[in-house]
């Protein structure tokens, strides 16, 4: 069985996406996958065992572009697809599969799509309430009434990175062979509200600098800045042991780095679901967005959040943009986390 996916454009939906090829695996074990999705989510599934090749997706979010669509569905013609899963719920995410006469053409209804998928399932928000859920339940043959009827447990979402690769991209970016590595993911795509406060991350640096680890900040370019403003919050003592890669590592390089992290501390953001997926020992801070439906899916995690409910905020009201909610998370509760997963207490 030849199975198209037409993937997410996110980091974090990519990660839990995982979760749907590895069921259709589980349920198909003779099945190969191939996921369109955007070329620079190529790191990521080259790193699920059960994707078999990542085809680029060279159409962005806003393009209708329909006769790129037919162009691109006509070279997948003779890959001989039996069957489509379209996780985006747009209209066009469904437009490829059917121009290119994919017999069987499976998502969620979304955008009103009868037509394009011949396989439409009716999403009940209130019975999938997760992400990974929704995902998962389309890679059954007969449809689910809810996430109760889900096989347990989930397969979630694993990626593959080896010890070899470890050690030397770690040598390539001078990290040190003498102390464990944290990982922290200070950034958050949508602005400062998501962030935990850059003072906090460098007073939880100092004290982890303090015991005998070294910090990494990982992050896009966009992050550097605020990478930066954790290193210069740091004593001087400390600075030698903390290094600011935001910007410095390519998504491979960053996948690899945080797979060598003896633990990691991050914001609601697509790394956060990276280092889930790598089963790192983690802290997840959460604010105004909600771990309700995108949690970090790993026994590994641990989420702290003082608030409930979803609050749409960009920018928060108090100081540089930061939300009350994150600055009430002290360094002092993160540590505690922190050092309960990595000194385990033994039964």
């Amino acid at each position: 069985m030849k199975i198209l996916v037409i993937g997410p454009s996110w980091v974090g939906d990519m990660m839990m996406s995982q979760s749907l090829y590895r069921t259709l695996k589980a349920e198909h074990p003779e099945a190969v996958i191939d996921v369109m999705a955007p070329a620079w989510c190529r790191p990521l599934l080259s790193r699920m065992p059960e994707v078999n090749q990542a085809l680029a997706m060279p159409l962005g979010h806003g393009a209708l572009a329909l006769g790129e669509r037919r162009r691109l569905a006509k070279t997948l013609q003779a890959s001989g697809y039996d069957r489509a899963y379209v996780l985006p719920n747009s209209f066009k995410s469904a437009l490829v599969p059917f121009f290119a006469g994919i017999k069987r053409r499976t998502g969620w209804r979304g955008e009103m799509r009868y037509g394009v998928l011949n396989d439409v399932r009716t999403l009940d928000k209130a019975a999938f309430p997760l992400m990974v859920e929704r995902y998962v339940a389309l890679g059954y043959d007969k449809p689910v009434a809810s996430a109760q009827q889900l096989p347990q447990p989930l397969l979630w979402p694993q990626l593959r990175v080896d010890d070899d690769e470890k050690q030397m991209t770690a040598a390539q970016f001078a990290l040190s062979a003498d102390r464990p590595v944290i990982g922290f993911c200070p950034g958050a795509e949508f602005g400062p509200a998501k962030r935990w406060p850059h003072y906090h991350y460098a007073a939880l640096a100092e004290q982890l600098i303090g015991e005998g680890y070294q910090v990494v900040l990982f992050g896009s370019a966009k992050d550097r800045e605020t990478g930066d403003t954790i290193v210069q919050t740091l004593s001087e003592a400390a600075r030698a042991h903390c290094k600011n890669l935001a910007g410095d590592t390519q998504l491979e390089q960053a996948v690899i780095l945080l797979a060598n992290c003896a633990a990691v501390v991050s914001n609601d953001s697509g790394l956060m679901h990276i280092a889930a997926a790598l089963n790192r020992p983690l802290v997840a801070l959460y604010g105004p967005s909600s771990p309700d439906f995108t949690p970090p899916l790993s026994q590994q995690a641990r989420i702290i959040r003082l608030i409930s409910g979803y609050h749409k905020v960009r920018k928060g009201d108090a100081e540089q943009g930061y939300h009350q909610s994150l600055i009430d998370i002290q360094p002092a509760r993160v540590h505690q986390e922190l050092s309960a997963l990595l000194h385990p207490v033994q039964e």
